[in-house]
């Protein structure tokens, strides 16, 4: 997520900053290792010569990809990332489960065990009482008639609607977390920004009771369980109190009201939770954007170990 537009390659400096193309993955590589980081995860937003240059880097190693990686146009003109898994269109289905098998083979090539994959949501689009509750966040409301209207509208919504596209979900993690069985690749399925997006915290004890542990686990998004937390829609403390045993890696970074993806210490998330709650074995990826400078990406190093996020140096 970093590198985006952040590397421009010598053969095309001014490329477009939507990591599509023009992105120089060898100084992203070398750049985060002398930022203190000695493994990196492979984003959905690489595109295939990003990848490739990636998987033969010696700077750095591979320790997760995220699904679906790399970022190609599927036959239908949409980015392979637009493609739900839960889909109700068998076609669009089927295509977002084999862009997933084709990140495992990615992640088998990398050496990495883990692939974090969004299990797709309720059509594509976000929420109308969505989008209002974080109006009214922005702008100062957080509480009130209204905002517990939109809350309860919401969850309903969600009810109501949820059952046509979860069990499509529900299909297309078996069929993937077949693929990464076969070849040692562990799933890992991460809760999600977005309220009508799967899954949320019954959803994820009812997918997880169905496979072992060293086949499909859950990861947590720190940023996305504080967004949902605060627009009152699922309880940050529940995910960790509930599924902490199930947990097989992490998305750490802070969060400035509902702007997520900050570096961790220039924002309010609860880390004193995530240090009393985050298995210490798991794996701590810092998925910041690009637009953050590189004084606070290192600085995100030592505010961890200060917090006990990470060990001691």
């Amino acid at each position: 997520m970093w590198s985006q537009g952040r590397f421009r390659s010598k053969k095309d400096p001014s490329g477009p900053a939507d990591g599509q193309d023009g992105d120089d993955m060898q100084a992203f590589a070398a750049k985060t290792a002398s930022l203190g980081f000695p493994q990196i995860e492979i984003n959905y937003v690489i595109p295939p010569d990003g990848v490739e240059t990636l998987l033969e880097t010696n700077h750095v190693s591979v320790s997760s990809v995220h699904s679906p990686c790399p970022r190609i146009t599927v036959k239908d003109g949409r980015k392979s990332d637009a493609l739900n898994l839960a889909a109700t269109d068998e076609e669009e289905r089927t295509l977002a489960v084999e862009r997933a098998r084709a990140s495992i083979d990615i992640a088998n090539r990398a050496g990495a065990s883990l692939l974090v994959v969004h299990l797709g949501g309720i059509d594509r689009a976000i929420f109308d009482e969505e989008r209002q509750l974080r109006r009214l966040y922005d702008s100062g409301t957080h509480d009130g008639e209204e905002v517990e209207a939109l809350r309860r509208s919401a969850v309903d919504r969600r009810r109501s609607e949820g059952g046509k596209f979860f069990p499509q979900a529900k299909k297309s993690l078996a069929e993937i977390a077949e693929h990464g069985a076969a070849n040692g690749v562990a799933i890992g399925l991460e809760n999600r920004f977005h309220y009508h997006e799967f899954p949320d915290v019954d959803e994820q004890h009812e997918l997880l009771a169905d496979y072992p542990p060293d086949v499909v686990g859950f990861w947590i998004d720190i940023g996305h369980v504080e967004v949902l937390d605060r627009l009152g829609l699922v309880p940050r403390h529940r995910w960790l109190n509930e599924l902490a045993d199930r947990c097989i890696g992490s998305h750490v970074h802070d969060v400035d009201g509902l702007a997520d993806h900050r570096a961790p210490g220039h924002g309010t998330a609860d880390w004193d939770h995530y240090r009393d709650k985050l298995p210490p074995h798991i794996p701590r990826i810092f998925e910041i954007n690009q637009k953050i400078p590189e004084n606070e990406v290192a600085g995100s190093i030592p505010f961890l170990r200060q917090r006990g996020i990470l060990p001691p140096a």
